[in-house]
């Protein structure tokens, strides 16, 4: 069965790389020289590890929406790793206020799906990108530029031109699980593969690795 791949040519790549996305589509990001037989051949001897990663029943599910239409009182949301509760209020407020529970004007309520995503990204934006600087700048790296994307597929990604992008859903895991992914992404400046000297340096800057994957695997689908 003929395996179904994109490949990605760049002129400063120096190697082959193969990455599995959250949709399951199989990127090859090759140097421009590597010839597409080349490529063939690596990806042939890969094919039992590639499936193994396109049958993964948990990593590659994609992230629900909430159910239900409408927020009210007594719900929660998560933010940081701990549920806090929704209160639906009937003030003159005019945005989202965080007060150990969740203060959402009454005229917010009426789409679950949006009330509290723009507040998510606004907290993203404060709490990773600037611990993304940090990070790079204890490894002696920098990159091009930051982001805080909407990927439902994805918790993070470094491009090949030194760009680092984070889903702003993180916001909702606890801080070790933030610095576990800033890092794991960090460190793709320094090693773009998966090798035992990357998994070495996302340990000594993260070492609640094992747990925040763990958490990850348990509570990504949320």
């Amino acid at each position: 069965m003929e395996l179904a791949y994109t490949i990605k040519r760049s002129a400063k790549r120096k190697q082959l790389t193969i990455t599995v996305e959250r949709n399951r589509s199989v990127i090859i990001h090759a140097p421009e020289s590597t010839s597409e037989e080349k490529i063939r051949q690596i990806v042939e001897s890969k094919r039992q590890w590639i499936y193994g990663k396109t049958t993964h029943t948990q990593k590659y599910r994609e992230l629900p929406h909430p159910p239900g239409k409408e927020l009210v009182n007594g719900e929660s949301a998560l933010y940081l790793g701990r549920h806090y509760q929704i209160e639906i209020t009937l003030d003159s407020a005019t945005e989202i206020r965080f007060e150990q529970r969740f203060l959402i004007p009454a005229s917010f309520s009426g789409e679950r799906k949006q009330v509290l995503r723009n507040w998510y990204i606004d907290r993203a934006k404060e709490k990773i990108l600037p611990r993304a600087k940090k990070f790079a700048s204890d490894l002696g790296v920098e990159f091009a530029n930051a982001k805080i994307v909407d990927n439902r597929y994805r918790w993070g990604s470094c491009t090949t031109k030194d760009n680092i992008n984070f889903n702003w859903r993180l916001i909702k895991a606890p801080m070790y699980v933030l610095d576990y992914v800033i890092v794991h992404e960090i460190t793709h400046l320094l090693e773009a593969n998966h090798t035992p000297r990357f998994w070495n340096i996302v340990r000594a800057q993260s070492p609640k690795m094992e747990k925040a994957k763990q958490w990850l695997l348990e509570n990504g689908q949320i």
